[in-house]
This record gives C-alpha cells, structure tokens and sequence, in this order.
C-alpha cells in the first residue's frame, strides 16, 4: 500500500501489525492519506522564512488533512470510582479521523524539539490502550531532506544572491538573535562565504540533531516507545523541497 510513497522517497516504516489494520480496515482512509502526502511540496525559500507547527507549508498540509476529514481532537480519560471521580487526563491530537472500522490519530512534526516524539508515540500507546483510538501516525523529515538541509539552504541563498541577512527580510525572515549574529560573524571572520556561512549557523540552529526528523524518531521505535500501540510512521522526502536542483547533495 505504501510502495508509491517509498517509490517517492519517503521513508515508511510500520509497527505493530500497522500494515495489515490500514489495509483491511482503513483502506480507503489511507489511500487519501497517501495522496495528501504525495501533494505536499515546501519551496526552499519557505525552509528559510520559516519553522515550526505553524510554518505556511505545514499548514497546507494541515490543511489537506482537515479537509480530508482529519479533525482536532481533544480525548478525555477519566477514572471514576464508586460514582465520584477520581482523575481526569486530556489528549489533544491535531489530526483524528473517525470511522466505521475504529479511529485513527496523527501528529505531524515538521520542526519541534524532539522529546515532543516521546509525547506523540506515549499519548498514542495510552489513548491505545483505552480503546480510544485504532492506529497512530507519525509525520516528519525525512532522512534524506534532513541530511541535505545545509546544501539546500546554502545553494538557494547562493543562487538568489543573498550576501547579508538584512537582504533575507522581505523573505519573511524573523531578526535574528545575538547569539545567532555571532555564530554566522565568526564563521564569516574565518572567511567562510557568505551562503556556506548562513546555512552553517541556520541549519545547526533551526534543524540540528535535537529536532524532531526521522533519525530522532526512529530511535524511539527502537526503544520501544509507544507500543504496543499500531503505528505508520513517515518522513517527507527531499523530493518534497521544490525550487532545489541538486540531485545529489554535496554535504
């Protein structure tokens, strides 16, 4: 079912006998789930003006997704005994999708601090466990999109002709912070051109190692985080990024 998402260059990875509850009850749902994902696309420059849940990309494919009929949700477990409650714990999801066949939840993670990954998959193993929902999906970067960041920022300030951060604002670029100007003066003191330089410090700063992308979560599936909870969980690919030519990335 997921061969034209890896066929794409998604990364696709399944837990729990995933695969065979999507394709037995969820066929149809996953199928729009598959074209939601096949149409998002992220221009280079918006890598660059912005980050975040609320990134414009983002929230087109947020978008899609609502529109397919994935809704927020907000699930209540309470504990009540002998008619008086005890406690009450919430879940909120930002994507739930009801069906006849069970209930479905997904958490994108386009650029968070990665122990929100620990949140996603436990909320998913509770909300499990209680029945409340059949499946959980994951979305982030991919392997591929994250190891080629640098080169896509440097090749596309470089080709627009960027030479200083001022020039970035009418990008939509935010001012930057003083300890942010310091990484990108020292590595232009060192003679670093300008475009290595900016991508050098943005990168590390915006999309380092401890945000959320496919190598982080695939370390806590190998951990066992969130089971036994069925999880699908995918990483948008390097093809997703427009506007970026390179076909192999020299990083």
């Amino acid at each position: 079912m997921f061969h034209v998402l890896r066929a794409a260059g998604f990364d696709v990875t399944t837990r729990n006998h995933a695969r065979a509850i999507l394709s037995g009850d969820f066929a149809d749902e996953t199928q729009r789930l598959v074209s939601s994902l096949l149409s998002f696309s992220i221009s280079a420059r918006e890598l660059i003006q912005s980050g975040g849940g609320q990134a414009q990309s983002t929230m087109r494919l947020r978008d899609a997704l609502y529109e397919a009929g994935w809704k927020k949700h907000n699930f209540v477990i309470r504990t009540i005994v002998d008619g008086q409650e005890r406690e009450a714990k919430s879940h909120e999801i930002d994507h739930v999708l009801h069906c006849d066949a069970g209930t479905l939840a997904l958490e994108i993670e386009w650029n968070n601090k990665d122990p929100f990954f620990d949140r996603d998959l436990e909320n998913f193993q509770r909300l499990h466990a209680q029945g409340a929902i059949s499946l959980g999906v994951l979305v982030t970067r991919g392997a591929d999109m994250q190891a080629a960041m640098r080169d896509i920022v440097a090749s596309t300030i470089s080709k627009e002709g960027i030479l200083a951060p001022e020039e970035l604002e009418p990008w939509g670029m935010k001012e930057r912070t003083a300890r942010q100007k310091k990484a990108l003066d020292r590595l232009l003191k060192r003679q670093v051109p300008f475009a290595d330089a900016f991508a050098q410090s943005f990168v590390a700063d915006k999309f380092g190692t401890a945000t959320t992308h496919w190598d982080k979560l695939e370390d806590r599936i190998r951990r066992g985080v969130g089971n036994p909870c069925p999880l699908l969980l995918i990483g948008l690919p390097l093809s997703s990024v427009s506007g970026y030519s390179a076909a192999t990335p020299e990083l």
